[in-house]
Order: structure tokens, then C-alpha cells, then sequence
């Protein structure tokens, strides 16, 4: 059973990314968000297909936007890994088989439309998952498998219809090789 929102602590970090303390995760989000550790996952399946999903129009932030398979944040305490592994089973209702993190050192800001801020350290990971998802509806409302290609052709063609986090890994993961 996953805590309430309101029960759930993110890390809070320094701009060295040292952690400095923490925040209740209702409150972390607003147009003054502090930096704060987070975590990107993009789930595999045995095809070699990219899993997509869309976020609940109940989200704080970029709510009904695709994005990446899963995100979050670790709890005080928490390797980054055990996080992917509790959220993916939560959000999507699947197991990960494995774990390779691909972007160690990526984080962003950007400045949703109502002005909430997403402020983030967020290590991006690939997980292997075997089979499709049952999402939890408050956390995504819509999923699709799809080719790497096509999910880089839309982060180029209509990147306002896919979280900025998203459009910022995949630029980053094309650079680095990590798709190959």
C-alpha cells in the first residue's frame, strides 16, 4: 500500500545536489519549487518496444501530457532503484526484470503553463519489463507501447505534447548513444 501524498517526504537538495533535508510531497510543487531529488524511468518490453504513458488529468503537474513510462521520487532513505521498482509496481501495476541507469547525471527546471515548477536531480533509468501494464488511474490514464523512433520523432515534432523532462532526455539520450 502506497502512503498518501501527504504522508510522502521528497529529499531536498543543494545546487551541488548534496540532500539538505526534506518536504512533504504536497507541498514541494509550486511556482517557488525547491531543487529536489526525482528519478526518470523508461520501461522496455521483451520487443524492445518503449512503453509511453499518459498522465492523469488529476496530476499536480503536466497534467495529460505523455511522458516517459514512470517517474518519482526517492523517500528519505530510499535507493533511487527500490523507488523505480515501488513506483513502477504502484503507477503501472508491473514488476521491473531490470535495471541500467543511462542518464546519471540529468536534471532540469522547467515551468509548467499555471506556473507550477518541476526543479529536479533526476537520474534517468531503462527498465525491462515482461508484460503490459495496469496502471493505477490517478497516476496515468492512457499507455502505448511504441518504436524508440517514433518517440523521437514526436519529441522533434510536437514536443508541447509531451512533458519537457521527456523532451529534454530524449534529446540527451539520442547523444549519448543510449537508444542503440
Amino acid at each position: 500500500m502506497s502512503a498518501t501524498l501527504a504522508d510522502e517526504q521528497v529529499v531536498l537538495l543543494d545546487p551541488d545536489g548534496t540532500p539538505i533535508g526534506t518536504m512533504d510531497k504536497s507541498r514541494v510543487h509550486s511556482t517557488d519549487t525547491p531543487l529536489h531529488l526525482a528519478f526518470s524511468c523508461y520501461a522496455f518490453d521483451s520487443e524492445g518496444r518503449m512503453l509511453l504513458t499518459r498522465r492523469s488529468l488529476d496530476k499536480r503537474t503536466w497534467p495529460g501530457v505523455w511522458t516517459n513510462s514512470c517517474c518519482g521520487h526517492p523517500a528519505p532513505g530510499e535507493g533511487i532503484e527500490d523507488a523505480i521498482r515501488r513506483r513502477v509496481r504502484f503507477e503501472l501495476g508491473v514488476e521491473v526484470e531490470s535495471l541500467r541507469l543511462v542518464l546519471p547525471e540529468f536534471r532540469y527546471r522547467a515551468v509548467a503553463p499555471d506556473g507550477i515548477v518541476e526543479n529536479e536531480v533526476c537520474p534517468v533509468y531503462f527498465a525491462q519489463v515482461r508484460s503490459d501494464p495496469r496502471p493505477e488511474p490517478d497516476e496515468v490514464m492512457e499507455w502505448r507501447w511504441t518504436s524508440v523512433a517514433d518517440f523521437l520523432s514526436a519529441t522533434d515534432a510536437v514536443p508541447f505534447a509531451l512533458s519537457p523532462w521527456s523532451v529534454l532526455q530524449a534529446g540527451e539520450l539520442r547523444a549519448s548513444g543510449a537508444f542503440r
